[in-house]
């Protein structure tokens, strides 16, 4: 049987971190999941999935992660049933994780797509925090630098090489 799940999404909220009666730390995510499709209307979903890690992993997801960071994750699923407080069966499903990347920078959490949103058509912050005019970046080269580079650029016709400087 195989019970695998890779994820990755932004946390909708903080971490909620507890520690447990045998003094294991538990922390308690929930990720937004892009769906791969857009509904009738344009609209892209998401899914807002439970995810739950434990021990020294755990402890480092309260440290570094907050709402809105971007997170991978690799776990199993997992259903478990508890009855509540007022005696209601309560059914859980939830992504127990083997591991979570930190898939940002730290300290920028969030706040890449708060960068986009914010800056005018004329303007924008890229990932690494700098300002370019312009709706999109400029090239880091042009085509003729490229061809500059290129040995094969001017070649008239085949191209001779011999099979002892192939590198396979």
């Amino acid at each position: 049987m195989l019970n695998r799940v890779v994820l990755v999404g932004r946390l909708t909220k903080d971490p909620d971190l507890k520690v447990s009666q045998n003094n294991i730390s538990v922390a308690t995510f929930t990720l937004a999941v892009n769906r791969p499709f857009t509904s009738s209307n344009g609209e892209r979903g998401a899914d807002f999935i439970n995810c739950v890690v434990f021990r020294k992993q755990a402890e480092n997801v309260n440290q570094y992660l907050k709402k809105g960071s971007l997170a991978g994750v690799d776990g199993r699923l997992q259903s478990r049933t508890y009855d509540n407080k007022d005696g209601q069966r309560v059914f859980v499903t939830e992504v127990v994780c083997d591991s979570v990347q930190f898939l940002e920078p730290k300290g920028q959490g969030g706040n890449q797509q708060q960068q986009y949103n914010n800056n005018s058509a004329d303007s924008y912050t890229n990932a690494y925090g700098n300002q370019s005019t312009g709706s999109r970046p400029a090239p880091q080269q042009s085509r003729q630098d490229r061809a500059e580079e290129n040995p094969f650029a001017n070649a008239d016709g085949p191209v001779d090489i011999s099979d002892d400087d192939l590198p396979f």
